[in-house]
């Protein structure tokens, strides 16, 4: 059998990093992060990162008739994290093409600086009807300067 070996999940330079508080809702019965919500978190790591490298956030994308549905997502679970834990949000930009982008997440818990979840999410780029469409030049610009930092 001949597999590819998955790309390491690791973040390059520049990494956003923000905390995030565990708000009750975010677990299940048995105390935990629901495993689900940690897509959600990376969508809060997402965002921030690119309202802060690239001064933009998704609802301008929308406006100019970009939509960027996740087409793939992988999470490597490797501790829990509870109710009230600070958690700590590393983004960083893998790599970015004419139609998708790749974001990479690394998410740690503040009191003890352990590695809870390592994970990545693919976004396609879309017009509003769902085509596929070419990323802006403009923004494949700044996203290629992101990469190439």
């Amino acid at each position: 059998m001949n597999k590819k070996a998955p790309r390491p999940i690791e973040l390059k330079e520049p990494t956003h990093r923000l905390s995030y508080r565990v708000i009750y809702g975010d677990t299940d019965t048995g105390g935990v992060v629901y495993y689900g919500n940690y897509l959600r978190i990376f969508e809060i790591g997402r965002n921030e990162f690119l309202r802060s490298m690239l001064k933009i956030s998704y609802r301008d994308l929308e406006h100019k008739g970009l939509i960027f549905p996740v087409s793939e997502a992988y999470c490597r679970y490797k501790a829990p994290a509870h109710y009230d834990d600070l958690l700590e949000i590393s983004t960083s930009l893998e790599n970015s093409s004419k139609f998708s982008i790749r974001f990479h997440y690394l998410i740690h818990r503040f009191d003890d600086q352990r590695l809870l979840i390592r994970g990545y999410t693919v976004h396609a780029a879309t017009d509003r009807s769902g085509r596929l469409t070419r990323l802006p030049k403009d923004f494949q610009t700044a996203l290629a300067n992101i990469c190439n930092r």
